[in-house]
């Protein structure tokens, strides 16, 4: 489908687990609608609650077949729902480099740091072990490079004395439930 015929406001969200960010996404919708969302893990909890919502969703275990055609596969049913942006939320898969490219400046992630510090996994313990003040979170353009891409907001959130890393990622991910739907909507708008 030719970029001009897409709708930026129609919205698929990737997940991997129990999907608490594209919860907060469907609930503080503004200006954009998801309208799938999927996932690689066909038991993710995430997907039980958009059907329960009648949001379509697509499912393909992606430990059972090669990645070229998984991803075509999801790339097919975006196209099929006429999804003009992706938002990976609890995502744990890292896309292809081509895949990236056919949907290039259309998706979007939310990281659990300030980037660009802390790229990957494990950043609140990263935090603490650098005895930063500030941790948070940050909605980014995907690229092919993890973690890497120019990043849309920022919320900030403190590292208390006596955090551990759970409290520190609980508090944290309070703050991605507010940031990332006013995110993606100024994103959509734009």
């Amino acid at each position: 489908m030719p970029e001009s015929e897409r709708d930026k406001r129609r919205v698929a969200v990737l997940i991997s687990g129990r999907g608490s960010n594209m919860k907060s996404l469907v609930e503080q919708a503004d200006g954009y609608e998801v309208v799938l969302v999927a996932s690689n893990k066909p038991l993710a909890p995430g997907l039980e609650w958009a059907r329960d919502r009648a949001i379509p969703t697509w499912t393909w275990d992606s430990r059972a077949t090669d990645k070229a055609s998984w991803e075509a596969a999801l790339d097919r049913s975006l196209t099929d729902h006429r999804i003009g942006t992706v938002a990976l939320a609890g995502f744990m898969r890292i896309l292809s480099p081509e895949f990236i490219a056919r949907w290039s400046g259309r998706i979007v992630n939310i990281h659990p740091s300030l980037l660009p510090k802390y790229r990957g996994l494990d950043t609140h313990r990263r935090a603490i072990e650098a005895g930063d003040e500030l941790a948070g979170c940050s909605v980014h353009l995907v690229t092919d490079e993890v973690d890497a891409g120019d990043v849309i907001a920022k919320a900030e959130v403190p590292i208390l004395a006596a955090d551990t890393a759970a409290e520190l990622e609980a508090r944290v991910l309070a703050a991605e439930h507010l940031l990332y739907p006013k995110a993606l909507s100024q994103f959509v708008s734009r």
